[in-house]
């Protein structure tokens, strides 16, 4: 019992250390002195915002930043622009291939949110940022993410695991991916970044009209529920000027100067009460998933518990009975070994869908940006389905025939309701629409 409640606690760390930066874009123009950035922020918080810090000390920066993830270190900034036009924006991005080199002489980041805004408080300069990063070792925090630094001139800063590429490109778009990972940038099949590029191709411009249209032509709303395109932000890093659109609208907009905000003192904004009413919005904050709903999470750490337990319980059962002879003590003793399998497969599968939330919206089955183990998990839904008969059958005949004692009968039984729940839920997030 020790071992199980210790393998439990582990695997529940593990699944605090999901990643959860989204899918984003991003593009910036610099023409005749003027630099717009722009950044889609793809994501399904349910409550985004908007918030302005002051310098807390001589000489540092105020600052404006959005986010929608909380966690135990705060708002996370998915995006930010201090009050002399440094910029930057997070997006996810394959892992390096080689282990991070281990920190010799500098300082572990152990507060992501703190860092990321203290890097707006205190640099003016991609140089200072450049800096400022070369002092720090991440453990894993960044590991999956691309950040780009954008100063007021244009020139810009990308910042991967384990390098940091400095640049001065007049138009340059940026995704989900590491540049110094791609060799033929041509390569690149993310539609969003290939609508940017195809955008900006012939054409150049730093009017609000012009970045706006771009943004659109960026932007992601995807069939099943409408979702995609949480916030867009647009920058006029000389003016100070921040253009924010809500839920893929681009008809509506609202516009703060920094430095007026900033005057204000610090105060923090909910995004979804400076809009209309957004259909598509309420769509997504009616679709409940584990991770907007306490309840339903609490029933996926459950089934985790169960599945851990009833993988070990009739593993160890099915090879006890097999040396105990012959005769009703063996019987359905491969249904055992079934149910080991069975709760294997879906502790792993409750795993993918507790750390990996893109699998309730995006359509079936699921494929991730890099093919993995997870695109073939998305069939398990189907396995348990065709289970799912004869294991309440089998159910059924143990009990009529006593073949097994009460606890393992039980343990099945609570197995079989636990599915058939499961089940309901699968059905309900679309996880069996593959046709």
């Amino acid at each position: 019992m020790k071992k199980y409640i210790k393998i439990l606690l582990m695997l529940s760390i593990y699944l605090m250390t999901i990643s959860n930066v989204m899918s984003c874009s991003m593009y910036k123009i610099t023409l005749n002195g003027k630099t717009m950035v722009g950044s889609n922020f793809d994501a399904y918080y349910l409550m985004p915002r908007i918030w302005f810090e002051k310098g807390t000390k001589v000489g540092f920066y105020g600052a404006v930043f959005v986010g929608g993830r909380v966690d135990e270190f705060g708002i996370a900034p998915q995006s930010g622009m201090n009050e002399v036009g440094l910029t930057f924006t997070r997006q996810q991005a394959p892992p390096p291939q080689k282990e991070p080199k281990p920190a010799t002489n500098k300082k572990i980041i152990t507060d992501p949110t703190h860092y990321l805004k203290d890097i707006l408080h205190t640099c003016k300069s991609i140089e200072e940022v450049k800096n400022y990063i070369a002092q720090y070792c991440d453990e894993g925090f960044f590991r999956e993410e691309v950040i780009i630094y954008i100063e007021r001139s244009g020139r810009y800063l990308i910042v991967e695991a384990d390098t940091m590429i400095m640049g001065n490109k007049p138009k340059y778009v940026l995704s989900n991916f590491c540049p110094s990972q791609v060799s033929d940038i041509s390569t690149i099949k993310q539609v969003r970044y290939r609508n940017g590029v195809a955008f900006l191709k012939n054409k150049i411009d730093t009017s609000i009209a012009f970045c706006t249209a771009l943004s659109d032509t960026m932007h992601v709303c995807r069939e099943k529920i409408g979702d995609g395109t949480l916030l867009t932000l647009i920058r006029d890093l000389n003016e100070g000027t921040i253009y924010l659109n809500f839920y893929h609208d681009y008809k509506h907009y609202v516009k703060f100067n920094l430095n007026e905000e900033l005057v204000k003192g610090d105060h923090i904004l909910e995004v979804p009460a400076l809009f209309p009413p957004n259909s598509e919005f309420e769509k997504l904050v009616s679709f409940r998933i584990p991770h907007n709903t306490r309840l339903l999470m609490l029933f996926m750490y459950f089934c985790l518990g169960l599945f851990l337990f009833s993988s070990m319980f009739f593993f160890i059962s099915f090879f006890r009975k097999r040396k105990a002879g012959s005769g009703a003590v063996i019987n359905y003793r491969l249904v055992k070994f079934l149910l080991f399998l069975t709760s294997g497969i879906l502790l792993y599968y409750i795993t993918v869908l507790i750390r990996n939330q893109n699998i309730y919206y995006f359509p079936a089955p699921y494929k991730d940006y890099v093919f993995s183990m997870v695109d073939i998990a998305s069939y398990i839904p189907f396995l348990l389905l065709l289970l799912i008969i004869p294991f309440v059958r089998t159910n059924f005949k143990i009990f009529k025939e006593k073949a097994w004692g009460n606890f393992s009968k039980w343990l099945f039984t609570i197995n079989n309701l636990t599915y058939f729940t499961l089940l309901i839920l699968f059905s309900y997030w679309g996880l069996f629409n593959i046709f």
